[in-house]
């Protein structure tokens, strides 16, 4: 395990790097999740040089307080953590949130990105039964002191086992930011204005992204997981494998 200090307060970012070929692959977790929970197995299995990250609030990482959590605070800390071990141009697998943030890492730190993978990013705000949304729902003090523990109780176990160690407050901060339809441009139009190579996978059990047409007409390559879900990395990592070496 690695660290960083990337935020207020000297709030460090934690990751699990692992060896292997060039060029580098950093993989950015979705909201209550964990970088090395949701990725080690297919970023071994590429054998390229992978960084498994922890984003602040999350898993290994630090939890200041005094973070905004949004998906731009987000993207910033990981352009620091880049830039801090020499990093540019790498190539950027990130899930559900992770994927939004990813987009705005390319968009504000374009230096840094020469390719995403999306794995069923957020492109545009959601509303209810989205766990993100019905958490934005709450207030802040409400969700942090009582409806997190609830949340936990209700979610699928495999998202409570890395969502229990969330912090409370960076849970509602992230999910407010990214359930909010107050952006300018949401993350379809500038995942669609990028130049980079794209990939948008989507589990083979999950519907069609309502902007499908939209991102293939963009340049994005989209595909398919076989027998996947939303997390389609843990249903079938052979197939995602697969994916990432094409």
């Amino acid at each position: 395990m690695r660290s960083v200090e990337v935020g207020p307060d000297g709030a460090r970012m934690r990751w699990v790097e692992l060896p292997g070929a060039e060029p580098t692959t950093v993989y950015l977790h979705g909201l209550g999740s964990s970088g090395p929970a949701y990725f080690a197995e297919v970023a071994a299995a590429t054998g390229r040089r992978s960084l498994l990250v922890d984003l602040l609030g999350f898993g290994l990482s630090d939890r200041p307080a005094s973070f905004g959590y949004t998906m731009e605070d987000h993207a910033d800390t990981v352009a620091t953590l880049l830039r801090s071990v020499d990093l540019a141009t790498v190539r950027v697998v990130a899930h559900s949130m992770g994927g939004a943030i990813a987009i705005l890492l390319a968009e504000r730190h374009p230096e840094l990105v020469g390719e995403l993978i999306l794995a069923e990013a957020n492109l545009r705000p959601v509303g209810r039964p989205v766990l993100s949304a019905r958490i934005a729902a709450y207030g802040e003090q409400d969700y942090v002191q009582t409806m997190h523990q609830r949340i936990l109780g209700v979610v699928g176990s495999e998202w409570a086992a890395t969502a229990r160690h969330a912090d409370p407050l960076a849970m509602h901060r992230s999910a407010v930011s990214l359930a909010s339809g107050e952006r300018e441009r949401w993350y379809v139009h500038s995942l669609c204005a990028l130049t980079i190579p794209r990939t948008f996978l989507r589990g083979e059990l999950s519907d069609r992204p309502a902007d499908e047409a939209a991102l293939v007409e963009a340049g994005v390559t989209v595909a398919v997981i076989p027998g996947g879900g939303h997390n389609m990395m843990l249903d079938n990592p052979k197939a995602f494998v697969e994916a990432l070496t094409r």
